[in-house]
């Protein structure tokens, strides 16, 4: 319980990121500015209760209903939000193995999600699987570095989404994990892995230059980092341009804060993750100015209890 509460209290503390000459109550009170709250999950892995009250590390946390009254606070107290998820939303409970993936979707719709990228273990009832779930799905589905022509997901999947929110255009794009060594192929069948370097740098720049985007979103299921060569969120961002925020997935990591790195440019990226099982619901607060140059103010990450 003190290990709880020391945690709680730090990830529910704001990291300012931007310069100090612009303060949070002089940003929310100025015309010129516009505000976003990014909301994000990842790897809920079917978590649809809160965790038992058995004791463990994790009890009463977590669950759908809990998420979505805190979502709902937030967006009574903001104008502009956008809820994302970073993949790994089926398997994990129960509710996975009898219902398929159908009430994982229908209560991120009823939650009103506005983008999620696929994660490996959504591949666990198959490709064919996960499409036969789609129509229960009232949000997109986004991934760029998975080669899905020959699959039934053509076309279902799109590689970038483009948003408009309170006039700030908002580009969206999505990477994938290698399948191989992780999922058996006669589940992804004829899914081909593409670099996400290679396709980062692509979407990334399709989107902030030929569509003019002011903020561009990656949705990861990479990773955060590790040791090692295997492609991380920390070596996309390291090594890319045009991203100015890595959500991500897939390692399960419970951030204390963002982390900032810097792209082939020399300009920051902030990196976010929100732990598994819906435990925590991660906010990305960000202001623009009249020229809509984006500034990552604050990130809280809230555990969802």
């Amino acid at each position: 319980m003190l290990r709880r509460s020391f945690l709680k209290y730090s990830l529910n503390g704001s990291i300012l990121i931007a310069s100090s000459q612009f303060p949070l109550r002089a940003l929310a009170n100025d015309p010129a500015i516009t505000k976003i709250s990014i909301l994000h999950t990842n790897d809920v892995h079917s978590r649809i209760d809160p965790f038992p009250m058995d004791g463990s590390r994790n009890e009463g946390l977590g669950g759908a209903a809990k998420r979505m009254a805190m979502i709902e606070q937030i967006r009574a107290k903001e104008k502009n939000v956008l809820l994302l998820d970073c993949g790994d939303i089926f398997q994990g409970t129960p509710y996975f193995n009898f219902f398929g993936g159908e009430l994982e979707f229908k209560l991120m719709s009823k939650m009103q999600y506005d983008a999620a990228t696929i994660g490996n273990h959504d591949f666990d009832a198959g490709i064919d699987g996960l499409d036969r779930q789609l129509k229960h799905a009232n949000f997109s589905f986004i991934n760029s570095n998975y080669d899905l022509r020959n699959t039934v997901l053509n076309g279902k999947v799109k590689p970038y989404k483009v948003m408009e929110v309170d006039g700030i255009k908002i580009g969206l794009f999505g990477l994938g994990i290698e399948l191989k060594g992780l999922v058996p192929p006669t589940l992804y069948k004829e899914t081909v892995y593409l670099d996400p370097i290679a396709k980062a740098n692509e979407y990334a720049t399709l989107l902030k230059k030929d569509l003019k985007c002011d903020y561009v979103i990656c949705l990861s299921h990479l990773g955060y980092k590790y040791n090692g060569e295997k492609i991380s969120d920390v070596t996309v961002a390291q090594n890319t341009k045009n991203i100015d925020l890595i959500l991500g997935g897939h390692t399960h990591t419970f951030m204390r804060v963002a982390d900032k790195r810097r792209n082939i440019e020399g300009q920051q990226v902030i990196i976010n993750q929100a732990g598994w099982a819906g435990i925590m619901l991660g906010q990305i607060d960000v202001y623009f100015e009249k020229n809509k140059k984006g500034r990552c103010v604050s990130c809280t990450n809230k555990y969802v209890s």
